[in-house]
């Protein structure tokens, strides 16, 4: 399964968005995303250190050349404006492949989050993976609607740290 993934395109176009995997030019849009509480305060770990950045994008571009997978930074088509993040990793609590975002709030209520969502979805099923989670704060309203949106079903929940969490599925 890995060769055929490693194969599969890995710049995807939607009607509105791009998604691009991540490289060095992207490392001062991901600081600022990634540092913004209102951004990155709902994702595991939280909100990241411009080193931890750095980390995590040399982590992501490998991870691509390991999984033929991952993160894509999301651009509008038509303006190419930096709109944050989506994409496909290994959850270290290891529940699964799941579908991350991560999008300006000014981006909210306006669908981008579940068109980059749905596109690494159909990627990631498309290129073989038999089933890829999601995972929401069971308070996360927005996400939650994300999921479900994009045809996630839930199937199971757990605690962390004092907050309920919801696993939602997609199928292949």
């Amino acid at each position: 399964m890995t060769h055929q993934l490693f194969r599969a395109p890995r710049t995807v176009t939607t009607p509105r968005l791009s998604l691009l995997p991540p490289g060095p030019e992207h490392l001062p849009d991901l600081i600022r995303l990634k540092g913004d509480e209102a951004v990155f305060g709902y994702m595991l770990h939280g909100t990241r250190s411009a080193q931890r950045t750095r980390e995590e994008l040399e982590d992501d571009m490998d991870f691509w050349q390991v999984r033929g997978y991952g993160t894509w930074s999301v651009f509008e088509r038509g303006t190419g404006e930096f709109l944050g993040i989506t994409g496909l990793m290994e959850r270290p609590d290891g529940r699964g492949v799941a579908v991350r975002f991560a999008l300006w709030p000014q981006c909210r209520g306006k669908g981008y989050a579940r068109e980059a969502a749905r596109a690494a979805l159909d990627f990631g099923h498309a290129a073989g993976l038999p089933r890829i989670i999601g995972v929401a704060r069971e308070t996360n309203l927005a996400s939650r609607a994300v999921l479900t949106d994009c045809g996630m079903t839930l199937c199971a929940e757990f605690p962390h740290r004092g907050h309920n969490m919801l696993v939602y599925e997609s199928l292949a």
